[in-house]
């Protein structure tokens, strides 16, 4: 079954060990670039080492399923979130850039017109693509977009349009089992730490170009809190 889905809410929006030895002192010195240099004053002569800083990276799992069917439901949940996660970015993006031109407009009316001439630009660019999506994977689009902006699309219609239509964009979604009130919550839904593990290996597989969320997700403390979740029941 496909659903409907307000369109232009969906996508307005990287070891050096010191030699010590005869060392009489050592220090840093940061540099604009984030390199650090640290100079040895080894019996009297100076010498520098560079100490570059990496980009953290997560050192993750291998996959591992009970059962032939929750491998399958795994691998279902990644194909929909690959193919929907960059809309969510987008949405994000294009929300950033919105927000911040509309600070530069004085006028109530300049303002709609420039709202509504983005909104038309996203829906003939988008809106084919995203009513071919499943209910299934517009409650993910629902749910990622909440991951990205820190606001529900629910949210998001209503600050966009007005409320009416907000409640009517919902009620209409409703019909299609899809809830734009639908949060993203790692820590308490099981599909939606799923999510945040496809992701993750997504990022450092480049399947997908990461974007921080709207509000911290610690992968490391989301995934001992399940394994903990697990052990204990």
């Amino acid at each position: 079954m496909k659903i409907f889905i307000p369109i232009y809410i969906c996508v307005l929006f990287f070891n050096l060990s010191p030699i010590y030895g005869q060392t009489d002192t050592e220090f840093l010195k940061k540099q604009k670039d984030s390199t650090e240099v640290m100079y040895y004053i080894i019996e009297g002569d100076t010498i520098a080492r560079e100490m570059i800083d990496l980009d953290e990276v997560i050192l993750l799992d291998k996959l591992k399923f009970k059962s032939e069917q929750d491998r399958r439901r795994y691998l279902i949940l990644r194909r929909k979130t690959r193919k929907v996660y960059p809309y969510a970015k987008l949405a994000s993006e294009r929300l950033t850039t919105m927000t911040e031109r509309l600070k530069t407009i004085k006028s109530n009316r300049d303002k709609k017109r420039y709202t509504k001439r983005i909104q038309k630009y996203i829906e003939g660019e988008f809106s084919e693509k995203l009513k071919k999506l499943t209910h299934t994977e517009g409650q993910i689009l629902v749910k990622l977009i909440h991951r990205q902006t820190g606001r529900t699309a629910f949210e998001l219609v209503k600050e966009l349009r007005t409320g009416w239509r907000a409640f009517w964009y919902n009620t209409t979604a409703n019909l299609f089992e899809i809830s734009l009130k639908e949060e993203y919550n790692p820590f308490e839904i099981k599909e939606d730490y799923l999510i945040e593990d496809i992701l993750e290996r997504s990022f450092q597989e480049n399947k997908l170009e990461r974007q921080n969320p709207a509000f911290p997700i610690d992968y490391l403390d989301l995934k001992a809190h399940w394994n903990k979740k697990t052990v204990n029941n």
